[in-house]
């Protein structure tokens, strides 16, 4: 999977709006999650959507995807388990989780001064099972009404935006 990956990548036309991360050397587990992301980011590619950021930081905060599906940012949060494991990808995005991906999501909103955008949560489910990855796109994770309408940065935002 990850040689066809890196041939994906290769592809003339794909670097810019969908570039491949180097892996680096970490754990199995950490691997996993790498490889997991990298399967994920392909399918949003073959999707049509553009990616604006990958793994973006602000301070402990971090989004996994950030892309735009036509007009709309899409904040997508990738989820990888093994086949057979104790606990499917979806079942992962806890309520904490959602929070803190608001919260992320409110300070690309801020830091790129994208307030007026259109927004939503999606996430992709990537199921390992001997170095292949089975993806699966949740569209609207986070439902309007599930966090407060005050963000965190003290703004009220438009009706259409998810906290």
């Amino acid at each position: 999977m990850l040689s066809f990956l890196r041939r994906l990548a290769a592809r003339k036309g794909t670097e810019a709006s969908c570039p491949q991360k180097p892996l680096p050397p970490c754990t199995a587990k950490a691997r996993t999650g790498a490889e997991g992301e990298e399967a994920a980011a392909a399918h949003l590619c073959r999707l049509g959507w553009k990616l604006l950021a990958r793994n973006w930081r602000s301070r402990q905060l971090e989004l996994d995807i950030v892309a735009e599906d036509g007009e709309t940012l899409v904040f997508v949060e990738v989820k990888t388990r093994t086949a057979g494991g104790m606990q499917r990808p979806f079942e992962a995005l806890t309520p904490a989780k959602k929070e803190r991906l608001c919260r992320a999501a409110q300070a690309w909103l801020e830091a790129h001064d994208a307030w007026g955008r259109p927004c939503r949560f999606d996430l992709v489910c990537v199921t390992s099972h001997a170095g292949t990855y089975q993806t699966e796109l949740i569209r609207n994770v986070i439902e309007y009404g599930e966090q407060s309408p005050r963000n965190a940065l003290g703004r009220r935002d438009t009706s259409w935006q998810p906290w």
